[in-house]
């Protein structure tokens, strides 16, 4: 019998249908995961050795998304900034992904690119290697938590008469705002940038 052209199994098969699993549910096990691809659960372990691979192949589909600039020897500000927010772009398209990585280590190449590339530009900026990570984890823990923003229902809180007239009239003017969660993105990335570049280095 002639060989399929195409192979049945891959990693980046595997990690396409574990990241629609997510997308659904927030999880996945293994015999789930083997069940979307119908193949049998030892098939998987032919082409990964368990959750934390597939976990980790996900990372990476995820995080090919994001664009590095041609160029890292511009103005450090600008290069973060179009870093950043390529990375919440990518992670507001899967945001039930986040508590998925936040609990595992970082082994992937391509999201390892990502953090070099923000340790050359912070480097090249003066920043001494403690500040350098420092400044990555702030970016970092922000862009995941504005991805799960982006994420929230259209009516984050459900206030009730008895919130203050300032919070109120914030709810009034905010929630209105067109791309909310991209705008607040935007702000709070130029603040941070603000911030760090304000600091004693």
């Amino acid at each position: 019998m002639a060989r399929p052209s195409t192979p049945k199994l891959s990693s980046h098969i595997i990690a396409e249908a574990a990241l629609e699993l997510v997308d659904k549910q927030g999880e996945f096990t293994i015999p789930q995961l083997a069940k979307s691809l119908s193949v049998s659960a030892s098939s998987l372990y032919n082409h990964v050795g368990g959750k934390d691979d597939i976990i980790e192949l996900m990372r990476g589909q995820a995080m090919s998304a994001v664009r590095l600039p041609e160029r890292l020897d511009g103005d450090w500000r600008d290069i973060v900034r179009v870093i950043a927010t390529s990375y919440f772009e990518s992670y507001s398209r899967h945001p039930r992904l986040i508590p998925l990585f936040t609990s595992h280590t970082v082994r992937d190449r391509t999201t390892l690119r990502i953090y070099d590339a923000l340790a050359e530009v912070l480097a090249g900026a003066g920043f001494e290697p403690a500040a350098r990570l420092r400044a990555i984890t702030i970016i970092d823990s922000f862009v995941l938590g504005s991805a799960l923003d982006a994420a929230a229902p259209q009516q984050v809180w459900a206030a009730d008469a008895e919130i203050s007239g300032a919070f109120s009239e914030a709810l009034l003017q905010g929630l209105k705002t067109e791309h909310r969660a991209k705008t607040t993105f935007a702000y709070g990335i130029a603040l941070i940038l603000s911030g760090l570049n304000s600091l004693d280095q």
